[in-house]
């Protein structure tokens, strides 16, 4: 039998302080010292010596309890577990990248916010949780896999960002195909499993709509914070706001919307063209009662074949500082 605090068994503690037996009544006495005294864990341990010493023959049992040494407490005294990300003494902001539909952009919003806040100087993990349609690998130029480290995951660092994705995991680009449960053991298994350190912020790249992976984020961190990401299209900031409804709707607060490919702007003229129409943003930012953090124009970033990163702006560009702009608001409000 153990110590219910401890876990060390009664003789490792040197817990059974007396014994004694009276044959002619078949009584049995025992003193037993444990780390704490007066709990529920004691009554619990008292009716388990006496279920044994009666299964031994005895038919009385009488126990007396008391409290071991200091000293024995604090040499089997269990260390105390690490706060994880997930645990109530987490410092770590965690803030969700969603859309209500595919093909705004919102892969590229995350990875660049994420950038964009460590070029600010702040702790960054980023989550490619859209497990499906896993891109941020690719889009940030990582082509090296996370290592193994004291049985722990150590997520690759770029960009001054610690990066996990689905990604790194499969062979080949080979599909995915999963039931719901599964996805939320592997978004489960990213939190708990992978060495994030510390951390001031973990932006995860959700898919878009309203799925499985969305609700079970929902559950895990009922704290996340969540951006929604849109075109200034009506349709796309219509369907933007299912996803905005559902954040609200499970108590998730919203920092704000970022409006993606909002113009095309001239290099020749310096004209801007509304090519996916005007609005869509502003509109689904007001309906949220939010705020519109930024509008992003449409843009092809500087490839430069050394550091390889086709998705990843400047800090110089134009775009880039627009994204620094935008994680300050982040900050600030998050």
């Amino acid at each position: 039998m153990q110590d219910p605090f401890l876990h060390k068994t009664l003789s490792e503690t040197n817990g059974i302080a007396e014994i004694s037996i009276k044959e002619d009544k078949n009584h049995v006495s025992v003193k037993v010292l444990i780390a704490k005294t007066g709990t529920s864990e004691q009554m619990q341990l008292q009716m388990q010596i006496v279920n044994a010493l009666k299964e031994a023959g005895a038919n009385t049992v009488g126990i007396r309890f008391g409290e071991l040494p200091k000293d024995v407490i604090e040499k089997y005294q269990p260390e105390p577990e690490e706060p994880t990300l997930l645990s109530a003494e987490s410092k770590t902001t965690f803030i969700a990248i969603a859309s209500g539909k595919g093909g705004v952009g919102k892969s590229t919003v995350s990875v660049n916010l994420a950038v964009a806040l460590a070029r600010l100087g702040k702790k960054v993990g980023l989550i490619d949780a859209d497990i499906y349609g896993f891109s941020v690998p690719d889009m940030m130029g990582i082509s090296e896999r996370p290592a193994v480290k004291n049985e722990k995951i150590m997520p690759v660092d770029r960009f001054g960002v610690k990066v996990i994705s689905m990604g790194f995991f499969v062979e080949d680009n080979a599909p995915i195909i999963w039931r719901g449960p599964m996805l939320g053991k592997m978004l489960t298994q990213f939190f708990s499993e992978v060495d994030w350190g510390d951390l001031d912020y973990l932006l995860l790249d959700l898919p878009p709509g309203t799925g499985d992976v969305a609700l079970d984020v929902h559950s895990m961190i009922p704290h996340c914070k969540e951006i929604i990401v849109t075109t200034p299209h009506a349709t796309a900031a219509f369907v933007a706001a299912r996803a905005g409804a559902m954040a609200l709707k499970t108590d998730h607060e919203i920092l704000g919307v970022v409006e993606n490919m909002s113009y095309f702007e001239s290099k020749v003229t310096g004209e801007k063209e509304y090519i996916f129409g005007k609005g869509g943003g502003q509109k689904l930012a007001e309906e949220l009662k939010v705020p519109l953090l930024g509008q992003i124009q449409l843009g092809q970033p500087d490839i430069d074949e050394k550091d390889f990163a086709p998705s990843i702006y400047a800090e110089d560009h134009k775009i880039g500082k627009k994204y620094l702009e935008i994680a300050e608001q982040v900050i600030k409000h998050a």
